[in-house]
C-alpha cells in the first residue's frame, strides 16, 4: 500500500507537469508559427529605378505602398507655367552653416545637415532634414528642363513636409558649391563629408520668389500633401561644375506629372 500510494502521488504530480509542458510547448510552437508568418509577410522595400522595368512608369505596380505614384492627383514634379500671381507671405529662412555628411544612396547624393536650420512658412517652423539633387531638373518651366535641381527637405512638428527647390543652369562658376563638389561620393552606399561647413542659403539665388503648390514626393512612395516652393530664379554654376554633379548621377529625374488638379501660385512681391 505504501508503494502504491507513492506511485499514485508521483502520478498525480507527474500528470499536471506533463500537461503544463504540453501547453508550454504548444504555445511556443504557436508563437514560432506566428513569428514565421509575420516574417514571411513582412513588407520589403521594393527596388525602384529611373529606367527600365522598375522605372517611373511602373512605380505604382512595384509595391502596394507605391500605388499613389500612379493614382494620385497631386503628384510632383510638374511643369511650372500659367501660375496665378498673388501677394503671398514671404518665406523666412533661418539657415546656418552646417557640416555636411553626404550619402550616395543609389538614387542621388543626400546632404545631411546639423540640427538648427529651419524656415518659417505662414508662421510655422519647418526644420531642414537634408538636401539632394536631380540632373536634369525635375520641374520644368514652360516645358524647359534646367541642368539640375536641388531639393531642400523640411519637416514641421506635426510631420508635414515642405520642399524648397532651386534650379541650376550652366553659367558662371559658383564657389559656394566647391566644398560639396570636392568631396561628392561617387559610389553607391559610399559616404563623405564636405570639406568645410556649408550654409544652404549661400547656394540659393539672391531673389527668393517662388512657385508654390501642394504636391508630392518625387520618389516612391510618392506621398502627397507636400508643400512645394520652387524658386523662380535659377542658380548659375560653371559647365565643369554641372558636369561634376552629372558624373555621379544623371537622369535621376521623374518625368513631369499632370497638373490638372493642382493650384499653382507665384508670389507677385518676392
Amino acid at each position: 500500500m505504501k508503494t502504491t500510494h507513492s506511485l499514485a502521488t508521483a502520478s498525480s504530480l507527474f500528470l499536471p507537469l506533463m500537461m503544463m509542458y504540453a501547453c508550454a510547448s504548444s504555445n511556443h510552437d504557436t508563437m514560432k508559427a506566428e513569428h514565421s508568418a509575420k516574417a514571411e509577410h513582412a513588407p520589403h522595400s521594393a527596388h525602384w529605378s529611373y529606367v527600365g522595368e522598375n522605372g517611373p512608369q511602373n512605380w505604382s505596380s512595384l509595391d502596394p505602398r507605391f500605388e499613389v505614384c500612379g493614382a494620385g492627383e497631386h503628384q510632383s514634379p510638374i511643369d511650372l507655367k500659367d501660375a496665378e500671381k498673388e501677394d503671398l507671405r514671404n518665406l523666412v529662412f533661418h539657415y546656418q552653416p552646417s557640416a555636411l555628411k553626404m550619402v550616395n544612396n543609389g538614387h542621388t547624393v543626400q546632404m545631411n545637415v546639423d540640427p538648427g536650420s529651419y524656415m518659417e512658412f505662414d508662421g510655422v517652423r519647418y526644420d531642414v532634414l537634408q538636401y539632394h539633387y536631380h540632373a536634369p531638373s525635375e520641374h520644368t518651366v514652360n516645358g524647359r528642363h534646367y541642368d539640375a535641381e536641388i531639393h531642400v527637405v523640411h519637416k514641421n512638428a506635426e510631420g508635414q513636409l515642405a520642399v524648397v527647390g532651386f534650379l541650376m543652369e550652366s553659367g558662371s562658376e559658383n564657389s559656394a558649391f566647391e566644398p560639396i563638389l570636392a568631396a561628392l561620393p561617387a559610389e553607391a552606399s559610399s559616404t563623405a563629408e564636405a570639406t568645410k561647413k556649408v550654409n544652404v542659403s549661400d547656394l540659393m539665388p539672391p531673389v527668393l520668389g517662388a512657385y508654390r503648390y501642394s504636391g508630392s514626393l518625387t520618389t516612391p512612395p510618392c506621398t502627397e500633401g507636400v508643400s512645394w516652393f520652387v524658386l523662380s530664379t535659377p542658380v548659375q554654376l560653371s559647365k565643369a561644375q554641372i558636369e561634376q554633379f552629372e558624373a555621379v548621377y544623371e537622369g535621376n529625374n521623374r518625368p513631369t506629372q499632370s497638373a490638372e488638379k493642382i493650384s499653382l501660385t507665384m508670389d507677385s512681391t518676392p
